[in-house]
């Protein structure tokens, strides 16, 4: 995002998607601790327009 935000873009809008049916076994949530990661559990999509 800051990358197009500094080559001159304007945010328009931020579209948050929820990941549905994303759960966190014993297993990944120790992995993520472990190795020092993130479980997603949603994504962004950013909408831009240029200035």
């Amino acid at each position: 995002m800051e990358r197009f935000l500094k080559a001159g873009f304007a945010l328009r809008e931020d579209i948050i998607k929820v990941q549905h049916n994303c759960h966190a076994t014993g297993f990944w949530k120790k992995k993520s601790q472990e190795y020092n990661f993130l479980l997603i559990m949603h994504k962004h999509l950013f909408v831009f327009q240029k200035k």
